[in-house]
């Protein structure tokens, strides 16, 4: 079975991250969960009744605005979806036993900056 869950918009990247972890500590867990939110929303438009409990391979498609991040730094977001995943029970766990793999491509759309997430259950 493959899922779809597209996230509209930009999360923070890791450059973010840290610069709210230097300021204050409140500050990135604040980051943290509100990016979480952002994730569940969509995670509830678009995998609404899904609890998947097979391990799972995640293709992430990061839409940005611009070529202004750098991919290493975009994809640290994916620590605050596979989180909320987990958090909305679509997937059990996100540790080694459940995502067993993962792959990034990058695109830019001005219009439309997104992620798109195939999540898809592993073979075997």
């Amino acid at each position: 079975m493959e899922y779809l869950l597209v996230i509209p918009g930009r999360l923070p990247g890791l450059n973010e991250y840290i610069s709210a972890e230097r300021a204050n500590r409140y500050k990135a867990a604040k980051l943290k969960r509100e990016s979480e939110d952002l994730v569940a929303l969509a995670i509830r438009k678009c995998l609404h009744g899904v609890h998947i409990r097979r391990p799972v391979y995640m293709e992430y498609y990061w839409f940005e605005k611009d070529i202004r991040r750098d991919c290493d730094n975009i994809a640290f977001a994916k620590k605050f979806i596979q989180d909320a995943l987990v958090q909305c029970s679509i997937l059990k766990d996100d540790g080694r036993n459940y995502v067993v793999g993962f792959s990034d491509k990058f695109d830019v759309d001005k219009k439309n900056p997104r992620i798109e997430v195939l999540i898809r259950e592993a073979e075997g």
